[in-house]
């Protein structure tokens, strides 16, 4: 095997732990195969003799490429975006999915991808590679050009602010999927009822529907609120089917074999407190379907 195949071969292996990453960093999944594909050449570009650790180096270098790309986004951004749904990742609800889908979707939830959001670049970073991905502060002030307590510091100021983002479900799955099935169903029969019954008081609805024909983009506050919203697209959830979306319980709509919708909620205590769809037809054309069959 010679040079470039080893570093292929090497590169390859690490591919899914790094896309892993630059999902979690910057919440797009275009932007993250992005930042692998320039990982790889500067890997390429570089005199690797010296490097004994090929995954933690790739691992910097990935990083180092997410924090470029999310000063550059903050830079871009005139305004905040109060209503913007990350990329999700849709399964099919047996969870035969690919293995790389498995890895991404596992705990990062659309919720917590949002307040992520929030964040500054060097926060997102530092509290991603540290909460998440286990790399230790020595290892991450370098990349911020910061110190190991400075890094610690920033993943501290993140962490208080995630706090109470994307909880861990107290249900199973199972009863997950029954709660969303029985919303699903109260708003196909126009049961306003049963849609508050469902309902935590203070939900909280985020529909990304971009320049699409679902538009405009909306954040809706309140069962009551909620429910309204439900029943006036009472109509998608007619060709809505259970997935799996960022690893719970979701669903996922198509018309004519196009992708409409994808919804992920946030369930605690018996109650969706959280909806997140994306229905901008076209960042949804640009999500990796393959393989999904319903």
């Amino acid at each position: 095997m010679d040079e470039q195949d080893r570093l292929t071969a090497g590169f390859e292996g690490h591919r899914t732990h790094l896309r892993a990453v630059a999902y979690r960093m910057l919440g797009s999944l275009g932007e993250a195969d992005d930042a692998v594909q320039e990982a790889w050449l500067r890997l390429a570009r570089s005199d690797t003799d010296e490097v004994r650790n090929l995954g933690g180096w790739l691992t910097t270098v990935t990083s180092r490429v997410c924090l470029d790309m999310l000063r550059a986004r903050e830079a871009r951004r005139e305004e905040p975006l109060d209503v913007h749904v990350p990329d999700p990742i849709v399964g099919r609800a047996d969870g035969a999915d690919p293995e790389q889908h498995a890895l991404l979707a596992d705990s990062v939830g659309l919720a917590l991808l949002i307040v992520l959001d929030t964040l500054s670049p060097t926060e997102r970073l530092a509290f991603v590679l540290h909460d998440i991905f286990a790399v230790p502060y020595e290892q991450i002030g370098p990349i911020l050009d910061r110190s190991p307590a400075a890094a610690k510091q920033l993943a501290s100021r993140a962490r208080h602010r995630l706090r109470d983002a994307d909880p861990a479900p107290d249900a199973s799955h199972v009863q997950q999927r029954q709660l969303l099935d029985a919303f699903l169903a109260a708003a196909r029969n126009g049961d306003f009822d049963g849609l508050l019954a469902v309902l935590d008081p203070d939900v909280v609805l985020r529909a990304d529907a971009g320049a699409g024909p679902l538009g405009p983009s909306q954040l809706v506050r309140g069962a009551s609120e909620v429910a309204g919203q439900a029943l006036r697209f009472a109509p998608i959830g007619q060709h809505a089917r259970p997935a799996l979306v960022n690893g719970a319980p979701g669903l996922f709509a198509t018309h004519h074999g196009q992708p409409i919708a994808v919804l992920g909620v946030t369930i605690q205590h018996a109650r969706i407190t959280e909806i997140n769809i994306l229905a901008d037809p076209e960042r949804l054309r640009r999500l990796d379907l393959t393989g999904w069959d319903g």
